[in-house]
C-alpha cells in the first residue's frame, strides 16, 4: 500500500446494473478520499469480497438478484469489522429499515457528485470515530412512538424529527408534513401515522388532519356545528365532528 492510499477509504461498489457501477466509478475517480478496490453485482458476492478485502466502505444497491442489499447489510452488520455502508438505490421506501442497521447514508439515484461527497464525508467521520476509539453514545430512552421520519426530497432523503412537525394534512395516498415553513410528502396512511405519533404531543382533529397540541392557540365556532382549531402562523384547521369532543376535552370543555 502506498502512502497516498493509506489515508483513503478502501471501497467496494455493489450493483447489478453495469451502467450504475460505471457511473459510481466515474464519480469516485474524482474524489481523493476513495480507493476503489472491487465491484460486485449481488449481495452474496459483496459479503465474500468484504471478508477477503476488509474494505472501509461499501456502496450498496437494494434491488439485486440472489441476495438483495438489505439482506447483505444485515449479514454485514454481524461482522466484527464491518465496513461503513452507503445505500445507493432508486427505492426510497426502505430508508427507515436501512437506518435501523446503522448505515452511514442513504442516497437516491440518480446520484449527483455533490450528494455523493456528502455521503462519503459522513462515512469518513464514522470511520474516524471508530479508529480514534470514540466513546459510544448513551442509549436513548426507548419509546413506542416514532422520534423521526425519513422523507423523500428531490434526490435525497431528509430526516424530519417528530417533535418538529407542526401539522399533517392528508393528500390522497400521501401525508404532507409541515415543519419550519416547509413541507414534505410521506407515503403512509393517516391512521398508521396517528398510531406512530405520541398522543401526548399530537392530536387528530379531522379525518385528514393531525396537529401538534402545543401549537393550538384557540378554538373558533363558525356556526352550524362547524369548529376550527386556530394554530400558529394564522393557520385555521377544520375540526371533524367525530373528533370535536376530544379537541374540547383538551381545552377542558
Amino acid at each position: 500500500m502506498t502512502e497516498e492510499q493509506a489515508g483513503r477509504l478502501r471501497t467496494i461498489i455493489v450493483d447489478d446494473e453495469p451502467l450504475a457501477v460505471e457511473r459510481l466509478q466515474i464519480l469516485c475517480a474524482a474524489i481523493p478520499a476513495i480507493d476503489l478496490v472491487a465491484t460486485a453485482s449481488d449481495g452474496a458476492a459483496a459479503i465474500r469480497l468484504v471478508q477477503e478485502l476488509s474494505p472501509d466502505l461499501i456502496f450498496l444497491d437494494i434491488g439485486m438478484p440472489k441476495m438483495d442489499g438489505m439482506s447483505a447489510a444485515r449479514a454485514l452488520s454481524l461482522l466484527q469489522r464491518k465496513p461503513a455502508i452507503i445505500f445507493v438505490t432508486a427505492y426510497d421506501n426502505f430508508a427507515v429499515e436501512a437506518f435501523d442497521l446503522d448505515i452511514a447514508d442513504y442516497v437516491l439515484k440518480p446520484v449527483s457528485a455533490e450528494r455523493l461527497e456528502r455521503a462519503i464525508g459522513r462515512a469518513a467521520d464514522a470511520a474516524a470515530s471508530v479508529t480514534m476509539g470514540a466513546e459510544p453514545k448513551e442509549p436513548e430512552d426507548e419509546s413506542d412512538y416514532a422520534s423521526e421520519f425519513w422523507v423523500s426530497h428531490r434526490s435525497e432523503l431528509i430526516r424530519v424529527a417528530a417533535i418538529d412537525i407542526e401539522r399533517i394534512e392528508a393528500e390522497r395516498d400521501y401525508m404532507r408534513l409541515f415543519t419550519g415553513g416547509r413541507s414534505y410528502l410521506l407515503h403512509q396512511t393517516i391512521s398508521t401515522l396517528e398510531q406512530r405519533l405520541d398522543p401526548e404531543k399530537f392530536l387528530r382533529i379531522h379525518r385528514s388532519h393531525i396537529v401538534r397540541r402545543d401549537l393550538i392557540n384557540g378554538l373558533r365556532h363558525e356556526g352550524g356545528g362547524v369548529w376550527h382549531a386556530l394554530m400558529d402562523n394564522d393557520v385555521s384547521m377544520r375540526i371533524g365532528r367525530k373528533y370535536l369532543a376530544d379537541v374540547k376535552k383538551m381545552a377542558g370543555k
